[in-house]
């Protein structure tokens, strides 16, 4: 037991040295046992110089002078003063006192640490008894002291360390005061530093880690770590030194600090506070999309457009645009028309807001696609009869009509032909008939509604030109003719009167005379159609009954006498 005992006193002695600072490669250590300093003459007082160099080859010195057998490690010590040693090779050791004061005050020879616990002992000479003692700090009385020969500080704290002595009635000897002693404390850790990302952008992962440096007295104490934000603990309390947020919103804003603990929580250190600001990701890459693709859609389809942002935190905000529309069209990322109209063509965007960011998607051109109505045939109705030889095209159009549209002929019930035109040329009588066109376009995705159009039918009769002309040669001839005929009999008429006039003056009339060979009395003249002439041939007008009334003799009125049909 006594050897453990000693061993112990050794190993303390040797980390009281570092502490010290005088722990080197080159300067040996000087270990005493018991482990108090100063040590007292009435101990038995074992000094042990132990560092670097060769084994057996240690010089002593007492009071700055050589002293003793050179070569010993290990020397016993009966008289009071300052010793040192050294090896070949190396440094002066730190030194040891040994006293033989009436009062001595010692502090273990050991590395003392916040949150240990340290007793200081106040010693007559050889063991006398004292009384009425008082310890002193800083040549200041601790107040805080109920008596007895000994002073316990727990837990240490770094304003512990200081300059120490003690005063009391030493049996025999009187009112006496020891020396005073140095109490130095050592941190247990550093004050820790809290480092991290002062604005991390919302979404990203928050690291914090809490820097303290261990003690090289004591490197393996365990220690535990505790996060606070605005005051409040967060993480609970760990061992690990770090704080990870794997995603940050705008809520993880706020002073952060970290504390460092002992494993008993006797020694308690806090970082600094760090002000983290998580910062919101502007809105950006805004996008837009349409179903059905290509934003086409049919009159009366249902149409939805989506909106999508590549960038941008918190909560973003939507509204949708179309040009040449004051109000929003609406709200959110997706924009639903569940039954387009006309109206609703034209150029979409949609706009995104985050905080005081905006962004706006390029424009997204929306067709409504209508379908075919009102097919008509330019020129309308024709004129009959259309004379053979003549040209003819018809234009097939409609009045409203997404394209593409196509267009498809009918005579008489019979496909013809294809587009928009139906050319003709130079007709012939087998072109007469009945004409329609039907105008056809597709809508929706992939065409999958058909729509139709059909125009009112447009009759077209041909006659031959041959026969017409006849006809109308024939009319125009037997016109000209009647013509000629009623100018010669009226003017033969008033030259007829003028000479019954000269004769009546002459001769008495005779009333029951009967007329002059070749005076005629009353003629009625009836063109008349002739057979197998078209009624609609062309005439200058239409077929009519001309009547002439002729006086006779002595200007009187006649009744009516032979009637004389001339039929043209």
């Amino acid at each position: 037991m006594a050897g453990d005992t000693g061993m112990a006193g050794r190993v303390a002695l040797l980390l009281w040295a570092q502490t010290l600072g005088l722990a080197g490669a080159r300067t040996p250590q000087l270990l005493v046992e018991p482990p108090w300093v100063p040590a007292v003459r009435w101990d038995r007082v074992t000094l042990t110089c132990q560092g670097l160099g060769t084994a057996g080859a240690t010089t002593w010195y007492k009071d700055g002078q050589r002293w003793g057998q050179r070569g010993r490690d290990h020397i016993t010590v009966t008289k009071s003063g300052t010793y040192t040693c050294d090896k070949p090779g190396t440094e002066l050791s730190s030194p040891v006192t040994v006293s033989d004061a009436w009062l001595v005050l010692q502090v273990p020879a050991r590395a003392l640490l916040e949150g240990d616990t340290v007793t200081l002992r106040c010693r007559g000479w050889w063991d006398n008894t004292v009384t009425s003692v008082s310890f002193y700090r800083e040549e200041e009385k601790l107040r805080w002291h109920h008596g007895g020969t000994e002073l316990s500080l727990s837990p240490l704290r770094l304003q512990h360390s200081g300059r120490y002595s003690c005063e009391g009635w030493v049996e025999y000897w009187g009112w006496k005061k020891s020396q005073a002693v140095t109490v130095t404390v050592q941190e247990l850790f550093s004050v820790p530093v809290l480092e991290g990302p002062p604005e991390p952008t919302e979404g990203s992962p928050l690291n914090l880690r809490c820097l303290s440096t261990p003690s090289p007295l004591r490197p393996r104490a365990p220690l535990l770590h505790v996060f606070y934000r605005d005051g409040q603990m967060v993480g609970g309390s760990w061992g690990s030194p770090q704080l990870l947020v794997p995603t940050v919103g705008v809520s993880h804003s706020g002073n952060y600090s970290c504390e460092v603990r002992s494993e008993d929580g006797a020694v308690r250190k806090s970082s600094a506070r760090l002000r983290v600001t998580v910062r919101r990701v502007p809105p950006s890459g805004v996008s837009l999309s349409a179903q059905p693709p290509g934003a086409q859609v049919a009159l009366g389809d249902r149409l939805v457009l989506s909106c999508a942002v590549a960038e941008g935190t918190g909560p973003l905000s939507f509204s949708w645009h179309r040009e040449g529309s004051g109000a929003p069209l609406g709200t959110g990322p997706r924009l639903e028309l569940r039954h387009v109209g006309d109206n609703d063509s034209g150029q979409y965007r949609c706009r995104v807001s985050g905080g005081d960011s905006v962004a706006e998607s390029d424009p997204l051109n929306v067709t409504v696609l209508v379908p075919v109505a009102n097919a008509t045939i330019t020129p309308g109705p024709l004129a009959p009869p259309v004379r053979a030889g003549d040209p003819v095209t018809l234009r097939c159009s409609v009045q409203v009509g997404s394209a593409p549209v196509t267009f498809t002929w009918w005579h008489n019930g019979q496909v013809v032909a294809q587009g928009p035109l139906l050319e003709l040329g130079d007709i012939e009588v087998g072109h007469s008939g009945t004409y329609q066109c039907v105008a056809t376009n597709q809508l929706g995705q992939d065409g999958h509604r058909v729509f139709q159009a059909l125009s009112t039918e447009v009759a077209l009769e041909v006659t031959p030109r041959g026969h017409g002309d006849t006809v109308a040669a024939g009319v125009g001839g037997a016109l000209l003719f009647l013509v000629l005929l009623v100018g010669v009999t009226v003017a033969w008429h008033r030259w007829h009167r003028v000479a019954a006039r000269e004769h009546q003056e002459r001769a008495p009339p005779n009333p029951s005379a009967p007329p002059e060979e070749g005076e005629v009395l009353y003629t009625q003249i009836v063109t008349t159609e002739r057979t197998g002439v078209s009624p609609r041939a062309t005439t200058p007008q239409d077929p009519q009954v001309t009547y002439a009334e002729l006086w006779g003799h002595h200007g009187r009125h006649q009744e009516h006498g032979d009637i004389y049909e001339n039929v043209l």
